[in-house]
């Protein structure tokens, strides 16, 4: 079959087929570090907790990608008014409580992100599947979020100190002051 082909024209054959393959595998780099920017502008520190958790960046970003997928089904809305100031005036009993009983006023608080969260349209579930669908809307939350939880649900007999809980109320603190805001027009 190659007989009939020159050394010329076979050169010339495999040169066009190198720069083929070349120009497909820099399309195939530009389009996969586009869209790692893109996740790591996204979710921002929760990138590489997923890279750390899935082991690879195709793996990170297929399961935040499927976070973003998941989310989109869901919905996802502005507290009412009532609901709104019903939160912060709860917020302020729990905030309040957190002087004379620190432990329960942080398990409070944990409990009360949980509602907010089911108020805005976030089904009811598990810690890390709540953690996954929020990072794709508030994922400089991720971090506060997940230590304030671990300080919150800490086993009673391994104590948290009194400053690990002030720092814990406090995270709840942002995160409250950021779910209750108004994002939509």
């Amino acid at each position: 079959m190659f007989d009939s082909f020159t050394n010329t024209q076979l050169i010339v054959a495999g040169a066009a087929l190198a720069i083929v393959l070349i120009v497909i595998l820099g399309g195939y780099y530009l389009f996969r570090r586009t869209r790692t920017r893109g996740f790591r502008a996204r979710f921002g520190p929760e990138y590489d907790r997923a890279v750390v958790t899935h082991g690879s960046s195709s793996k990170a970003e297929t399961n935040l990608a499927n976070r973003e997928t998941r989310v989109k089904t869901l919905e996802i809305r502005d507290l009412a008014a009532t609901e709104r100031e019903r939160f912060v005036v709860e917020w302020r009993a729990v905030q309040a409580r957190f002087v004379d009983h620190p432990k329960s006023a942080v398990s409070e608080a944990d409990v009360l992100i949980s509602a907010l969260l089911v108020a805005l349209g976030y089904p009811k579930a598990g810690f890390e599947q709540r953690a996954a669908d929020i990072s794709v809307g508030y994922p400089k939350l991720m971090e506060d979020y997940r230590r304030a939880n671990a300080i919150a649900v800490r086993p009673g007999r391994v104590d948290a100190s009194t400053e690990e809980l002030r720092k814990a109320m406090i995270q709840y603190r942002t995160i409250f002051d950021e779910l209750v805001q108004v994002h939509k027009s």
